[in-house]
């Protein structure tokens, strides 16, 4: 794998810092333990707007990556279209990562 959002994600899932799952991320966002909460590009709207809710009530940031349910999955090594990150220095490393693909830097 030679995308590093990607990998790093699969970085975080191995530390167990990585909740996999719509419904669980709600959980982690509602429990006070999310940090940032990220989806893939294609997941369902209709699914996604309990978590986005989940998040905004809870103040935690929800940022969509500009790769499919079929990449995140991959590199988590669980079906996935929505996780939430638990920790604040790996969700601070992965806003940045985000923040420089989509500024192009």
């Amino acid at each position: 794998m030679n995308d590093r959002i990607l990998s790093f994600l699969g970085i975080c899932r191995r530390a167990k810092k990585l909740v996999i799952g719509a419904e669980s991320a709600i959980q982690s966002a509602q429990n006070g333990s999310s940090q940032l909460i990220i989806y893939a590009s294609d997941f369902s709207r209709n699914s996604l707007k309990p978590v986005l809710n989940a998040a905004r009530d809870c103040g935690v940031s929800a940022v969509m990556l500009n790769r499919t349910k079929e990449e995140l999955s991959f590199a988590v090594g669980k079906l996935c279209g929505v996780a939430s990150v638990d920790d604040n220095g790996f969700a601070a490393k992965l806003r940045q990562m985000i923040e420089a693909e989509n500024t192009g830097k």
